[in-house]
């Protein structure tokens, strides 16, 4: 032990004597361990949303039954069943927007809790007797989240009205329970989402096996049963943005330790006389690895603290935005505030010490692969670093090759990120080797003395500045084909809104007499040019959610429904009944294509239809059918429209709106224009890729510190290579120039190879990430002032990195050049 605390000791001394090289380690795990920690907290907080979801009523994955059809179904068919001895319990969700309340649209479940299967809790804990009483006797109760109860404004046992006017019982926090669901009696749902003798679906004990499952005779026809495996429930349709944070944390982490590496490797090898000398001393190579290792795991946990703190700031910041995000485009809840468990921190603190043991592995290795007498010889040192480079290269080949054999040979979303970082991983890996080999064939073309000096040292350099040259390579790729996949989605979901939304005014009545009366009303209004009426009806096919649309024939849809691919005159086929339209995830998802049938569950019994057409419908998570609204009628009888496109003159609007306020009391949440619906669509957009933009941003900021740290953690051995330039007449003013054009080149190299890299990298994004993730592509597009601009950043970045080392080669003194000659060994 005493040997290992001196070798420690011996150890220490050099961050005492370089504190810049300190610095630049610490910086490295602080940010690598910030931005992870940072996006995990993120993904965290919504899983355990989703977690306390799934175990609202004992677990998502107990078999229910559902309507055939979808949608709601008769409270007799519950009757039925417990008369015919299934041990059912009625369930009624719906969606529900409190008065005085914009947002958010809130989840309201009625259970009957007396009924509930065996082994069912409430949010993951069993209700006490006083507790049902109190929740069932009147005047009952409203269990509610706390977050849910914060974010609403709303104090403990208020009572607040619903759409339809009618109370809700008295708010109580329940804990455990879900955001942004609110668990009440079946008969107060029943009053407050007016569905008087309606239900959801029917909750079964999973141990249940009745009659073989078999439902009785006449129930068949009505009812289905379903288990949770065969859903695609919350977690599984969100996997795909989780996915992309990761990999955004994941490539920001690499960054990171890309400077730690950088400073360590440098570190390691201005220690070489010194290892040289604690090995001579009698130090044993276990020993002096294990105070090695140990001072990295030191440096790890300080470096993982900060970053803890400050991953937590960054999650707290971003997740108003991934909140935002996960209901626009998914419908999810998230609770609004952190409320991390333990096993994160330790997590992520375990994550940061695994990564700095990884950055300093490789130095490790080499010091403990080289003769003890060749430790302090900078030769033997460079030839191991030449060798590294051969490696280097052929491992950049192998990853190359893995990410082709990936993009042939699977088709899932985790191959995809997989082949994704193979390619990221194996450019990086790669770029030290072109840039060596440019250089060295740019040397033979250089003719005089100091040009042929100036490319020799650059590619002298490129040891000292690869891992920062290969974070700005990642960093600036990113940037690129992330940048590129979101303005070109940008561009593309406007013009698509501009097309799809193209009605003036949409309505939404109240209930089915309403929306006759509307209708009714809206035909002598000659204001309005069209009313384009649609019927919806929500039903699973195949294990995925469907929103099933009918409409009339009406040349509005043909002018502004744009189509993927289609049949002959599809719209004409499609008035006729002859067939159906397919949002293009959908399609992809039952693997359809065109002419191919699909068969939808109805009441009336099987309704089998050709696919005419397949069309885009970005952003929407469940799939989507487009069908006649005659033979939807007739397959569900009694549907009234679920809302109407209103076509008229934009002046007009304002009036109308009005007028129907008057006539109907309708709120504002049940009319809305085009414009604002645009414009909610669009900041639905914008928020959905904030944390990605700003998880970019961060990313390409870590690269500009990399380039920057080991610049500075070079200038003291910059200065012994430029004293010799500097004794032959050359000035202190014109080395600064020449070590400023050096860096330049070499950034400026790494930008043009960035560039291809990040124009592939998008089109990996559109053409296989994002098929995979959401089951549409986007048209990859290039946009020339966006890599201008990209590419100005970039070279700024590098402008700003190098300034400070150099303006401190061009103020150091004379002496100090001086020094260096009388420092040679």
């Amino acid at each position: 032990m005493g040997v290992l605390r001196w070798t420690l000791h011996s150890l220490a001394s050099h961050w005492w004597r370089h504190p810049v090289q300190l610095f630049a380690v610490l910086t490295g795990l602080w940010l690598a361990s910030a931005l992870w920690s940072g996006v995990q907290a993120l993904n965290g907080q919504a899983r355990d949303s989703y977690a306390r979801a799934d175990r609202l009523l004992g677990g998502e994955r107990q078999p229910a039954l559902m309507a055939r059809h979808g949608g709601l179904f008769s409270q007799q068919l519950f009757v039925a069943l417990r008369r015919a001895g299934w041990p059912v319990s009625p369930l009624l969700q719906g969606r529900l927007r409190l008065r005085g309340q914009s947002e958010p649209r809130l989840q309201l479940i009625g259970i009957e809790p007396l009924t509930l299967p065996a082994g069912s809790g409430l949010a993951g804990q069993a209700a006490g007797r006083q507790q049902l009483a109190t929740f069932l006797g009147p005047p009952g109760r409203t269990w509610i989240a706390a977050e849910t109860l914060a974010q609403l404004g709303l104090a403990p046992g208020a009572q607040p009205l619903g759409e339809t006017g009618q109370a809700l019982p008295p708010l109580q926090v329940w804990p455990g329970l879900a955001p942004g669901v609110l668990l009440v009696d079946i008969g107060v749902a029943q009053r407050v989402l007016d569905a008087p003798g309606q239900l959801s679906r029917l909750l079964l004990d999973s141990e249940f096996e009745g009659a073989g499952t078999r439902l009785p005779a006449g129930l068949a026809e009505q009812l289905v049963l379903r288990r949770g495996d065969q859903a695609a429930d919350l977690a599984q349709l969100t996997d795909s943005f989780h996915l992309n944070l990761s990999a955004l944390g994941l490539l920001a982490f690499v960054v990171g330790l890309f400077i730690v590496h950088a400073a360590i490797g440098l570190a390691l090898e201005q220690r070489r006389a010194l290892l040289r000398s604690l090995r001579a001393c009698g130090v044993s190579l276990r020993g002096l690895l294990l105070a090695l290792g140990l001072e990295l795991a030191l440096l790890g946990l300080i470096g993982g603290l900060a970053g803890l703190a400050s991953g937590y700031a960054l999650a707290a910041w971003l997740l108003p935005d991934v909140v935002a995000s996960l209901r626009g485009l998914y419908g999810a809840e998230v609770a609004g505030q952190l409320s991390l468990a333990p096993s994160w921190w330790l997590g992520a603190l375990a994550i940061c010490l695994l990564g700095a043991l990884l950055a300093g592995a490789g130095s490790l290795l080499r010091a403990a692969r080289m003769p003890v007498l060749a430790l302090a010889q900078a030769q033997a040192w460079r030839q191991a670093q030449t060798q590294g480079l051969r490696r280097q290269g052929l491992l950049a080949t192998v990853l190359a090759g893995q990410a082709l054999a990936t993009l042939w040979l699977s088709d899932s979303l985790l191959a995809g990120f997989v082949g994704l970082a193979a390619l990221l991983l194996g450019a990086a890996l790669a770029l030290p080797v072109l840039l060596d080999l440019l250089l060295a064939g740019l040397l033979p073309r250089c003719r005089r003395p100091l040009l042929q000096w100036f490319v020799a040292d650059s590619r002298q350099q490129l040891p000292g500045l690869a891992l920062a040259l290969m974070a700005l390579l990642l960093a600036l790729a990113a940037s690129v084909g992330v940048g590129s996949m979101t303005e070109g989605f940008r561009r593309t979901f406007t013009s698509w809104l501009d097309q799809r939304l193209a009605a003036e005014l949409y309505l939404t009545p109240a209930d089915v007499e309403q929306a006759g009366a509307i209708a009714a009303w809206l035909q002598r209004r000659p204001e309005v040019r069209a009313v384009l009426p649609s019927w919806r009806v929500e039903l699973p096919v195949q294990g995925w959610p469907v929103e099933l649309t009918g409409i009339r024939d009406h040349p509005h849809y043909r002018a502004h429904w744009p189509l993927l691919q289609a049949s002959a005159d599809p719209w004409t086929r499609l008035a006729a009944g002859e067939g159906l339209m397919l949002s293009e995830q959908l399609a992809r998802r039952l693997d359809l294509q065109l002419g191919e049938h699909l068969t939808l569950a109805s009441p009336q019994g099987d309704w089998r239809l050709e696919v005419l057409a397949i069309y885009a419908d970005y952003g929407n998570p469940k799939g989507h059918v487009l069908v006649a609204a005659t033979g939807l009628r007739r397959h569900w009888p009694g549907l009234a429209p679920r809302s109407f496109g209103l076509r008229l003159a934009p002046e007009a609007v304002p009036g109308l709106i009005q007028a129907l306020q008057a006539r109907f009391a309708l709120d504002d949440s049940r009319l809305i224009d085009q414009a604002s619906l645009k414009a909610w669509s669009a900041r639905v957009f914008e928020r959905t890729f904030a944390a990605t933009a700003a998880l970019n941003s961060l990313t390409l900021g870590v690269a500009g510190v990399a380039l920057f740290i080991s610049l500075l953690t070079l200038g003291q051995s910059r200065l012994n290579q430029l004293a010799p330039l500097w004794a032959v007449g050359v000035t202190r003013r014109r080395l600064a120039w020449l070590s400023l054009a050096q860096t330049l080149l070499l950034a400026a190299l790494t930008l043009l190879l960035a560039l291809p890299l990040g124009l592939l990298l998008a089109w990996w994004l559109v053409a296989v990430v994002n098929v995979q993730a959401f089951g549409w592509r986007l048209p990859l597009q290039v946009f020339p002032g966006q890599l201008l601009q990209l590419f100005g950043l970039a070279l700024l970045a590098s402008l700003l990195a190098v300034a400070w080392p150099l303006w401190r080669l061009a103020r150091s003194s004379p002496a100090a050049l001086l020094r260096s000659f009388a420092d040679e060994r």
